[in-house]
């Protein structure tokens, strides 16, 4: 039984808050910002750059993969994914060449899939046993804060060159580290011997509906990484070639993260009585019309708006996924959340591997976008879709 303690509440959330941040802002998403200035010292063109992203989000595909088989304890691995983050960041500045590059950017992407589900499950767990499961929006503000971190730091060491960036994110990375690696100390006595819980019964969720439901999920999952990705990867570049000499491209991948940030938190806000699929095919279309800004109104105030309209879903999706997973499958969701979140690997790896030839070809990323905007609308079409469905079959169900 789990008893408020507001102390230890915040020390976790704030915690797993800077894991997040390190993980996916920093080790995940930094080279967004940094992608710009390797193109511009020509060590990079614009498809290599495209295979680089591929292999971080493949890299992340294979960790979320391998996390069901891993039995080391969640504080154990949080720091270890966190150190090692921090050596590839470093790595990245302090190596040269396309194939090095791509070694550490596959090895980042698997360390930032384990921080990330090993964070959430420590996090969660602490509040739950300090009364103060609320607190989960505020660790899933983590990934926005460490983008926009990215982002307003990129620019400002870009101008040393892309290494003094990488080197200038790694030591960042190690001084955060520092600041909460005893953190993930806290609450281990408590769990010494105890024993595991015991497995769920049988539910409803081995019903045909919720079967569908399940495959419907996982599918729809996908579309949302690689509705984003492209843009997510590539946005930098495609607001300074719609922009040229304007200042404004380098606070457009901020204001992503920063978007994420009240996202993050209305998102674990909603009431536990609203659809997951209804509120997943509104943040799909909100995604979608941000996607669609960037291309038909490519000006300052197109992108502002089209970075808020993609960020402030980001995390929220997640959320309402694994809210959706749970629903289904209860206790024994995980094996659910790692299919959805393999799916979204698979986005998120074909997003760059197609955008990115296309663009190189054609010197622009219109077509690209134009096709991510249809591939979300498409999700949110379907989960709107699914929903009615089953709505009316327990319509006819009912008495």
């Amino acid at each position: 039984m789990s008893t408020y303690d507001r102390r230890a509440a915040w020390r976790a959330a704030l915690a797993c808050m800077v894991t997040l941040a390190v993980a996916m802002g920093l080790g995940r998403f930094a080279f967004t910002p940094m992608l710009p200035v390797m193109l511009h010292e020509g060590k990079l063109d614009l498809q290599a750059g495209g295979v680089l992203a591929s292999l971080n989000y493949l890299g992340y595909f294979l960790g979320a993969l391998s996390c069901a088989a891993i039995r080391a304890k969640p504080a154990h691995m949080v720091r270890g994914g966190l150190v090692a983050t921090a050596v590839l960041l470093l790595g990245m500045g302090l190596l040269q060449g396309f194939s090095a590059w791509g070694v550490l950017r596959t090895a980042a992407g698997v360390m930032s899939a384990w921080t990330f589900v090993f964070a959430s499950g420590w996090g969660l767990r602490r509040l739950a046993e300090t009364g103060a499961p609320a607190l989960a929006g505020v660790i899933y503000t983590g990934p926005g804060i460490g983008i926009a971190a990215t982002g307003l730091l990129g620019g400002a060491l870009g101008r040393w060159g892309s290494e003094a960036g990488w080197i200038g994110f790694g030591l960042l990375s190690l001084v955060l580290i520092a600041a909460i690696w005893r953190i993930f100390g806290d609450g281990e006595h408590a769990h010494a011997g105890a024993p595991a819980p015991a497995a769920a019964p049988p539910s409803a969720s081995a019903s045909a509906a919720a079967r569908s439901d399940a495959r419907w999920l996982v599918g729809l999952y996908g579309l949302a990484g690689f509705g984003y990705i492209i843009t997510a990867t590539f946005l930098p570049v495609i607001a300074r070639q719609a922009l040229p000499g304007s200042p404004w491209p380098d606070f457009f991948w901020p204001l992503f993260g920063l978007a994420i940030v009240p996202g993050a938190l209305i998102g674990a806000r909603a009431p536990p009585h609203w659809d997951n699929r209804l509120l997943l095919a509104a943040a799909y279309a909100l995604q979608a019309v941000g996607v669609v800004l960037s291309v038909a109104w490519p000006t300052i105030w197109g992108f502002g708006l089209g970075s808020l309209l993609l960020g402030m879903p980001f995390t929220a999706i997640t959320l309402f996924a694994m809210r959706d997973a749970r629903r289904l499958r209860g206790n024994a969701a995980a094996g659910l959340i790692g299919y959805a979140t393999a799916s979204y690997g698979v986005g998120q790896i074909l997003g760059p591997l197609f955008a990115a030839p296309l663009a190189q070809r054609t010197g622009s990323f219109t077509v690209p976008l134009w096709v991510a905007a249809a591939v979300l609308t498409a999700g949110a079409f379907l989960f709107a879709m699914v929903w009615w469905r089953s709505a009316r079959a327990k319509a006819v169900q009912m008495p």
